[in-house]
């Protein structure tokens, strides 16, 4: 497993980086919980000056689609626009898949689902469990603890108090102390006004067995090292317990996005060019 720190003043040029722009790499950007693909407006310029494409994608009830977050009953319901533009794909092409936080989740089920139209995928500071949430450990490692922050979450109950809850989203006095402690004022006031309660299915993720086409689909993880949401300590767990191929490390906060966007990027970069398993 190759493992590489990249400071925070790392600043390589992208067009060293070797992309063959004869066949141009196409990223597929998810968004993490409350967000939406609006986060990723800074990664996407730098990738497409680069020559790739790139699609940032909004989940169901996220970003700019219409769905009321209460309204999402299943996790394949909250998922289905990353399924649906994958399965419109055609069958020669391949994508590069990029997950960020619990963004995760929804790659490793396009993962388990659609192997031979992903080229690689990565994972950013994000859930990386193999069959989803089966046991205490998986909900250690994969759910943020953000019980030191004190009643970090406003819950929403559409059902009725005495019901579950049935979305969520970090306090907005919270926000920039939890998610964008390193990240300029700008795109954190940006993001205040743009986060969207989650649907709360996202924890109740339990995959099929994993295909085994989808053990011949790189995973490369890009861990944050100043991360107050999933700790580092949770994202190394994670990759001991589903070994990825490749693991890179940023000078960040939870959204590199925003903190760190021209290191993250050149690190995409250098995704798109490694030999493929």
């Amino acid at each position: 497993m190759g493992e590489q720190v990249l400071e925070n003043n790392t600043r390589n040029k992208m067009s060293n980086i070797g992309i063959d722009t004869s066949s141009s790499p196409h990223f597929i950007l998810v968004h993490g919980v409350s967000h939406g693909g609006w986060c990723w407006y800074k990664v996407r310029a730098l990738l497409e000056t680069s020559g790739c494409s790139v699609t940032c994608i909004d989940l169901k009830a996220s970003g700019i689609d219409s769905s009321h977050p209460d309204s999402v009953v299943s996790f394949n319901d909250y998922n289905h626009p990353l399924l649906n533009l994958l399965a419109s794909l055609p069958n020669h092409k391949k994508v590069i898949l990029v997950g960020h936080s619990a963004g995760g989740i929804n790659v490793t089920d396009a993962l388990h689902k659609f192997p031979e139209k992903i080229q690689a995928a990565v994972y950013i500071a994000a859930t990386m469990l193999k069959l989803g949430f089966h046991s205490d450990q998986d909900l250690k490692d994969g759910v943020p603890d953000l019980s030191e922050f004190g009643q970090a979450y406003d819950l929403r109950f559409a059902l009725g108090m005495d019901q579950p809850p049935t979305s969520f989203i970090i306090k907005k006095e919270l926000q920039r102390q939890i998610l964008y402690q390193m990240s300029p004022l700008e795109d954190s006031a940006l993001a205040s006004l743009l986060l969207r309660p989650a649907p709360m299915v996202l924890t109740q993720v339990k995959y099929e067995e994993a295909r085994k086409e989808s053990e011949n689909v790189d995973r490369i993880y890009i861990k944050t090292l100043q991360d107050r949401v999933m700790k580092p300590e949770q994202q190394e767990n994670m990759i001991k317990r589903w070994a990825p191929s490749q693991v890179y490390a940023i000078g960040s906060d939870h959204s590199p996005f925003f903190s760190n966007p021209l290191v993250l990027s050149g690190l995409l970069l250098k995704v798109a060019t490694l030999p493929t398993l």
